[in-house]
């Protein structure tokens, strides 16, 4: 075998090891934390039924998250989310709100345009191997003016000024994609390919999302978040 192969072996190995050696941890400081809310799913497919009834509840302004006092002495000592969001930086879209969850529950990374860089993934391996979430959303919106300044750059031929470009460019590819079925609403259309796309990417990056997802214990999907309405649709 290789060296560099070896040393690449060793070096997943040890990142595993250690991060469920984090993970235990976790699960230790986290049995102490009163459960102010409903008790941890068991898997993603809880998770994910967690998040549709606390949307249906927001969208029916029947919330029940909304004395956040409560219980905070006791996240103090620890947390245990039960899901991460990989969100758009919108300010009209607020994660635990529309989901109608309290502080602790959700683990929450946000970018403008909601994609997975290398610092979301670094995020979300952490939510995943210390944390013990068991499920991964990447939610668009309605109206979003990432894509829109994408789609924009795109037809133009032209980039934004400053640091912006590396925002275009990481949503492009999902434009492309949208753009091959010569949808009737362009925006709309690519808003849910990069969900789609990034959610495949959370569930299948190695090697600590993709283990996790191949043992059944982490599942990814994509969600919409229609701003006006207040619903999100899972697809």
């Amino acid at each position: 075998m290789c060296q560099d192969c070896s040393e690449n072996k060793v070096s997943r190995r040890n990142l595993l090891a250690g991060g469920l050696a984090l993970a235990a941890t976790g699960a230790a400081v986290s049995s102490a934390v009163a459960q102010t809310q409903e008790a941890m799913p068991v898997s993603p497919d809880e998770a994910l039924q967690r998040l549709v009834e606390g949307n249906a509840r927001y969208v029916a302004n029947a919330a029940i998250n909304t004395d956040h006092s409560v219980g905070r002495v006791e996240r103090a000592a620890g947390q245990q989310p039960f899901a991460a969001i990989v969100s758009c930086s919108d300010s009209r879209v607020a994660p635990e709100l529309l989901f109608d969850q309290g502080p602790g529950a959700l683990f929450v990374v946000r970018v403008a345009g909601n994609f997975i860089n290398e610092d979301g993934l670094a995020s979300l391996e952490y939510g995943a191997a210390v944390l013990g979430i068991k499920l991964i959303v990447v939610l668009g919106h309605s109206a979003c003016g990432a894509v829109d300044a994408t789609i924009k750059s795109i037809q133009d031929n032209t980039l934004p000024p400053g640091h912006l470009p590396s925002l275009v460019n990481a949503i492009r590819p999902a434009v492309y994609d949208a753009m091959e079925s010569n949808p009737a609403d362009l925006i709309a259309a690519a808003t849910m390919q990069n969900a789609k796309s990034n959610a495949e990417r959370a569930q299948m990056e190695g090697p600590i999302l993709s283990s996790l997802y191949e043992e059944g214990k982490l599942k990814a999907t994509a969600g919409l978040y229609e701003i006006s309405t207040g619903k999100v649709t899972f697809l």
